[in-house]
């Protein structure tokens, strides 16, 4: 983690989807930053041992709330953080109404609640926007290439019309709205089973198996440790940085670097098992973060063997067996 400053000192902060593996984080940066937080979650795919260890904290809250219901909140507020959404694919194909759903009205119901106090506002956009890219790297100003029936279009479409609502209400209300574009980011805290690769390659390690790899394993994507999302994310809030911003790895790799870099970490060469590519999966994805160094002097410092092995030593403190799922 890195050294915490007092940039939001004095300042209370709300976080959507607190108790979510990016809300947790940021909900800890927060605190070490000087500010109170308000966590607000609804458990969908959050957990509640994901911040057991902040509620002692002085200056937590946590609130059970859906915001896709609204949300009743008492007290000033000077930041708001929307990261309330399904963001696994086995989650949000699971979860498909109630993803457009928060990222709809949810979205709409954070935006008020920031309207109402004047506060700062930051959606917690993706890289999905980008769907299959057809440009490589992917560049803010990039429009997509995204299938808006396909079986990723609940979070795709969701996250795209979030992004479309934050900017309305920043033209007609003046609101000063902050969009992170967040790529693939792994760390502690993130659900062994969600079907994210990082933890899926670390579990099955970890129990000997095969390693799952969709396609041939060439696809790739550019893997950015939370620590530094987290600080992405913080500098995003306090800047003046108009229209999205990338924020992610720009170190691309294929599936099967990623692969032998499990196996290094856990300490056995890997073997794999192959399925097919799931429908609409995307070939390469890889951010530029031009943007992101210029107006927010930002960009990645964890390497990747090096947050594999936080990731890892985290897993050995799990009670059970951290390769059950």
């Amino acid at each position: 983690m890195r050294e915490a400053s007092a940039r939001f000192a004095g300042q209370r902060a709300v976080v959507f989807g607190g108790a979510g593996f990016l809300g947790s984080h940021l909900c800890e940066a927060l605190l070490n930053e000087g500010a109170q937080v308000v966590s607000v979650d609804n458990f969908l795919t959050g957990r509640p041992e994901n911040h057991h260890h902040l509620l002692a904290r002085p200056g937590f809250r946590f609130l059970e709330a859906d915001l896709s219901e609204g949300v009743a909140l008492e007290g000033r507020v000077d930041a708001v953080f929307n990261l309330a959404s399904p963001a696994s694919p086995i989650d949000y194909a699971q979860l498909p109404l109630e993803t457009l759903k928060v990222g709809s009205q949810g979205t709409w119901n954070a935006l008020e609640l920031a309207l109402r106090h004047r506060a700062r506002f930051l959606q917690a956009s993706t890289s999905e926007v980008y769907g299959d890219p057809l440009e490589h790297p992917q560049q803010e100003a990039y429009w997509g290439n995204v299938n808006p029936v396909g079986p990723r279009a609940c979070y795709d479409e969701a996250k795209r019309f979030g992004e479309a609502l934050c900017t309305s209400f920043s033209r007609v209300h003046g609101l000063p709205v902050r969009i992170a574009r967040i790529f693939n980011t792994y760390g502690p805290r993130m659900r062994l089973d969600d079907g994210r690769v990082v933890p899926a390659f670390l579990s099955q390690a970890a129990a000997g198996r095969p390693l799952t790899v969709f396609g041939d394993g060439s696809q790739t994507r550019a893997f950015c440790y939370v620590d530094d999302l987290i600080e992405g994310l913080l500098r995003l809030s306090l800047s003046d940085a108009e229209g999205p911003v990338n924020l992610g790895h720009p170190g691309e790799i294929p599936l099967l670097t990623l692969a032998e870099a499990v196996g290094a970490v856990v300490g056995r060469p890997p073997t794999l098992r192959h399925l097919p590519l799931p429908e609409d999966d995307p070939r390469r994805r890889r951010p530029d973060i031009t943007r992101a160094r210029e107006l927010l002097g930002w960009e990645p410092t964890v390497p990747l063997d090096e947050g594999l092995r936080a990731v890892w030593a985290w897993m050995q403190t799990l009670e059970g067996d951290p390769a059950a799922p």
